[in-house]
């Protein structure tokens, strides 16, 4: 009896050989430990990606707004009659092939001392199409005048992995908002 219990465990165990050597085998870890680790280590490498991207475009927003005040603060946007649209053509030209000039909203407002300035972000209003149905203001001033100049632009923030989302618009969109206040100068 014991030598058929012997020989029954025996076969047992043969079966059983290369699943324990499956389990004793170190050769797979290494992409079972990657599995593991690259869900995570992926998604923290898109969102570093579109951080950057985000406040890399909101620099360059930044640049190109102080350059583009200029032309107003010297007074050529006003000696050459220049329209809210020509100026927004002007910044589109400065900002390399980053953003889609069509996006751009310019507000340009003057007032008569810098407590009275607004530099408020406007609160965007979209139209049944999804468009910004704002009006926007286009008034450069005159010598010696406040002029606050805000451009702005819907940058398109892809969602996230793991919730990550750096959306501050209704519609998805992170809005980018430069300011400039400045005081014209005598021309």
């Amino acid at each position: 009896m014991y030598l058929a219990f012997a020989q029954s465990v025996a076969r047992i165990m043969r079966r059983l050989r290369p699943c324990r050597n499956f389990m004793l085998c170190g050769a797979g870890g290494a992409a079972v430990e990657f599995a593991l680790v690259a869900a995570p280590f992926f998604a923290l490498l898109v969102a570093l990606f579109q951080t950057a991207l985000v406040f890399f475009a909101g620099r360059v927003l930044d640049v190109t707004t102080e350059e583009a005040s200029r032309y107003i603060l010297t007074g050529q946007a006003q000696q050459s009659n220049m329209t809210q649209a020509g100026f927004a053509t002007w910044v589109c030209g400065k900002t390399f092939a980053l953003f889609n000039c069509n996006n751009f909203m310019i507000n340009v407002q003057n007032y008569t001392d810098f407590a009275s300035a607004s530099t408020a972000t406007p609160t965007l209003t979209f139209g049944a199409n999804g468009q910004v149905s704002n009006t926007w203001a286009w008034s450069p001033g005159n010598p010696g005048d406040i002029v606050v100049v805000q451009v702005m632009y819907q940058w398109p923030v892809v969602l996230g992995p793991l919730s990550f989302n750096l959306s501050n618009l209704a519609n998805g969109n992170r809005l980018l908002v430069s300011t400039a206040v400045f005081k014209n100068e005598p021309y």
